[in-house]
């Protein structure tokens, strides 16, 4: 199938008929293909929680996408710190380069973990990734990944829910960008208790 053949069945009409198939499978979709973004990186993270918010709702496709982002994180954070202790991995941790990278990694872990969850676009993977090499606590963890996420998951929602409104009136964003403002602040409040 070419491109033109593709882009000509992109229709109201087709766009509403797949829409419909997708909400006909219940939440199983929308908890599952962000659970495996974690797993697998090309995944567009932006269609993903944009198609939540445009078949469940805005509220709905947010808490579908959030839970199955964060369990994604978890799941992946668990398995990198099951297996760090493994010999080859210590041997490479001891490298002097290595080593600087992990404590800077060690002290940053909550601001580093938060901050990169905020991007919709971004190494989910090597996040975890990283935060489980370094020993990050899974209280820690959690918090920071689960407030990151649901920032980031919140605007995405809140513009694919429906985005002829924000084409029709761009000024709109600027409650978007207020809201993940107001939610670094909160974030760092949040971090002060933890770190």
């Amino acid at each position: 199938m070419g491109i033109t053949e593709l882009l000509s069945y992109l229709t109201e009409e087709n766009l509403a008929m797949i829409l419909d198939k997708y909400r006909s499978l219940g939440p199983l979709p929308g908890l599952l293909l962000p659970f495996m973004k974690s797993f697998i990186p090309p995944l567009p993270t932006l269609v993903i929680i944009s198609v939540n918010a445009a078949v469940y709702g805005l509220w709905l496709g947010f808490l579908y996408s959030w839970i199955g982002i964060v369990c994604g994180c978890l799941v992946t954070f668990a398995i990198v710190k099951k297996v760090a202790g493994h010999p080859y991995l210590e041997r490479w941790a001891q490298k002097p380069k290595v080593q600087k990278s992990l404590l800077w990694a060690r002290r940053q872990a909550f601001n580093y973990v938060f901050i990169l969850s905020l991007f919709p676009i971004g190494p989910f993977v090597v996040i975890n990734m990283a935060a489980g090499l370094v020993g990050m606590r899974f209280r820690s963890f959690l918090v920071a990944v689960a407030a990151g996420k649901a920032v980031m998951v919140l605007s995405v929602s809140f513009i694919g829910h429906d985005p002829k409104r924000f084409i029709e009136n761009p000024y709109e964003l600027i409650y978007v960008a207020l809201f993940i403002v107001i939610s670094l602040m909160i974030s760092k409040k949040i971090e002060k208790r933890f770190m």
